[in-house]
C-alpha cells in the first residue's frame, strides 16, 4: 500500500505552548496562523521534492538504471501529491469565496 506522509500531523488540534511561568497556554490565532502557514510550505516543498524525484527516476530508467515499476510508482505518488494538492487548493479558495460571500 502507498502511503502519502505529506499531510501526516502528530501535533493536536488545538496546540498549547509553554509559558516563561511553565503553564501552559493555548496558542494565539497569530501563532497558529504561522504554523499553518510553515505547514503549507512544507506540503508545498514536499511535492516539489516528489517530482523531482520523479524526473530522477525518469532519466535513470532511460539509462537502465531502474525499472519501469519503480518509475511507475514513483510517478503516481507526485501525481496524487499534486492532485491532492490542487484539491486543497481548491477547497481554500471556495471558503474564501464563500467568506466573502457572507454578509456582516
Amino acid at each position: 500500500m502507498i502511503q502519502n506522509a505529506m499531510f501526516n500531523v502528530q501535533t493536536p488540534v488545538i496546540q498549547q505552548i509553554q509559558s516563561p511561568n511553565n503553564e501552559l497556554t493555548k496558542a494565539t490565532p497569530s501563532e497558529s496562523l504561522k504554523d499553518f502557514g510553515s505547514f503549507l510550505k512544507d506540503a508545498l516543498n514536499e511535492v516539489g521534492q516528489q517530482e523531482a524525484a520523479t524526473h530522477q527516476m525518469s532519466d535513470q530508467f532511460m539509462a537502465g538504471k531502474v525499472d519501469v515499476d519503480q518509475v511507475m510508482i514513483t510517478s503516481q505518488q507526485a501525481l496524487l501529491s499534486l492532485q491532492l494538492t490542487t484539491q486543497v487548493r481548491n477547497k481554500a479558495i471556495e471558503a474564501y469565496q464563500e467568506i466573502m460571500r457572507t454578509q456582516m
